[in-house]
């Protein structure tokens, strides 16, 4: 092949005689940045027995000419040492992409290397695709062959785009259920899978003992090993490895990839190079599990994960990271609270997005030709009075709506100047699904709608929730238009004349095969922000 495909560590050259040492492709391989991905050094057959990918495969960060391909060689997922059972060694694995999913009509092949330093994962960046096209995919290590993977590329940048289908996750917690959720996404045949965050939690938990499904390490993790445990035990789960293998993920993460409610070089109980230490083995654990660009590899305790992802003319995703450069959250007192709010939640000084993220953000949306701006972001915009009647409490100071007013203020500000088309606001991180009308002024029921937020609800995270739902709006919330504590995710549904989002839950997360289904469906039209039930 001409056109080079891309991995994230530095390569040599390798011979034909060497390349067909991989395992006999009649091919030659695809190139990387003008040499061939695998070293002439690195080992070719699998030194064990066991299953290479206990980790299954997956896709990401789609463009209109390519996606990214993962996998994570593990034949030992939980070993000690985090490992995966691998030894310290360079391997070669090899992919191919396919038009059909029988490989009848492959259109590229490769090698890649699968090196220590980076937990032996693999991340190839394919270029040269067609845009809009379904594709097939597979790894090989000796003689063991992948699970198959399907992949789609983005539209051309400048083409009409007349449907987007996606699923919007986030908070998925092994102990607390099965991830029933993601069976349902894998049925789907979706263009795309929005992951807003907390992938992993980092705490112990033995969770529910009807399904037995502790933690390992059962511990705080604090080590490169333990969070690269810590993704492999979530990456065995069956149903998650479906839905990775059934269409492109875009990742972001929240808090639980590195500990509770982090802010910037806090968390844990720690702060600054102890704490930053502490960030750089989660942000590198989190980048050799994902599905993600060289361009988010970290740099020690910093990674690069704010970016956008575009579909045609019909949508452009603004995906933000709300943990790396915000301000500590405020405290909370109810006796100093102004007008519901913490007194620290009101001072203009302090950010969730710090000012070079905030001005990406802000030209994003000034440019952008797309129909819909959808803003990914971990922590509820909107604003909720907990407190039920006269009087209003906003406490939950981790979050954009509630922690962070001046942000939140100055953003809805520039969409009242500067009219971006559409703009919503997808959300995770509350373990419940909420859909709240953005206004110009929350202190005033009349004021202006300006954009709509549609809160997603946990995969399993806080276990079975119970069945209660709240159509709005309601006399404490009066721009909440819809409240449920069920678990499950957003399935969306985008053309150019309306945004719609089916509501999907299950009973419970404590049985494996419970049935989805759709609790609740609310849509945004084209030029009108606001929700309203279907």
């Amino acid at each position: 092949m001409s056109h080079p495909d891309a991995a994230h560590s530095s390569i040599s050259g390798l011979s034909r005689r060497n390349l067909l040492a991989l395992g006999g492709l009649g091919t030659a391989a695809a190139v990387v940045g003008g040499a061939v991905a695998r070293p002439a050094g690195a080992a070719a057959s699998p030194p064990f027995f066991d299953n290479p990918f206990s980790l299954g495969v997956a896709s990401g960060d789609p463009l209109p000419d390519g996606v990214v391909l993962w996998t994570r060689l593990a034949p030992d997922p939980l070993a000690a040492d985090g490992n995966g059972g691998m030894p310290p060694e360079t391997f070669g694995v090899r992919y191919e992409v396919a038009e059909d999913e029988r490989f009848s009509r492959i259109i590229r092949r490769g090698a890649v290397e699968a090196t220590p330093e980076f937990g032996h994962s693999v991340h190839v960046e394919l270029s040269g695709l067609a845009p809009a096209r379904e594709y097939f995919y597979r790894f090989h290590f000796g003689p063991v062959v992948s699970p198959v993977g399907r992949t789609k590329t983005a539209p051309a940048f400048d083409a009409s785009v007349a449907r987007l289908r996606l699923a919007v996750t986030s908070c998925q917690n092994y102990p607390a259920g099965y991830f029933v959720g993601y069976r349902d996404i894998a049925t789907q045949d979706l263009d795309l899978v929005v992951h807003l965050g907390d992938y992993i939690y980092q705490g112990p938990s033995a969770g529910n003992p009807a399904i037995n499904r502790p933690h390992v390490p059962n511990v705080e993790i604090m080590t490169l090993a333990e969070y690269r445990i810590r993704h492999a035990q979530y990456k065995t789960d069956p149903h998650l490895q479906d839905a990775h293998s059934s269409a492109p993920f875009i990742v972001i993460p929240d808090d639980h990839e590195v500990t509770n409610n982090y802010a910037n070089d806090i968390g844990g109980g720690a702060s600054g190079d102890v704490f930053l230490a502490r960030r750089a083995a989660a942000y590198q654990a989190y980048y050799e599990n994902m599905p993600l660009r060289r361009s988010s590899l970290p740099d020690g305790p910093n990674m690069r994960l704010y970016r956008r992802v575009r579909y045609g003319d019909l949508a452009q995703f603004h995906l933000l990271d709300t943990r790396q450069y915000r301000s500590d959250q405020a405290k909370w007192s109810n006796s100093q609270a102004i007008n519901g709010y913490s007194p620290g939640a009101l001072d203009p000084t302090r950010t969730i997005l710090g000012d070079a993220q905030e001005q990406w953000l802000q030209e994003g949306l000034a440019t952008s030709t797309a129909r819909w701006n959808i803003i990914g972001n971990q922590t509820k915009f909107a604003p909720f009075d907990h407190k039920a009647g006269p009087g209003v409490v906003y406490d939950s100071v981790d979050s954009w709506g509630e922690g962070y007013v001046a942000d939140r203020d100055q953003l809805l500000q520039f969409i009242a100047t500067h009219r971006p088309s559409n703009p919503i606001v997808i959300t995770g991180d509350a373990h419940r699904n909420w859909v709240f009308n953005l206004k110009a002024g929350f202190s005033d029921p009349t004021s202006a709608t300006l954009a709509t937020e549609y809160l997603g609800t946990s995969i399993s995270s806080g276990g079975d929730g119970p069945a209660t739902t709240i159509y709005g709006p309601t006399a404490d919330n009066p721009h909440m238009m819809f409240s449920n504590n069920q678990r499950g995710y957003m399935q969306v549904d985008v053309t150019p004349e309306q945004w719609r989002v089916d509501f999907r839950v299950s009973d419970t997360v404590l049985n494996p095969d419970a049935p989805m289904y759709t609790l609740a469906t609310f849509v945004t039209d084209d030029g009108k922000p606001g929700a309203r039930r279907m």
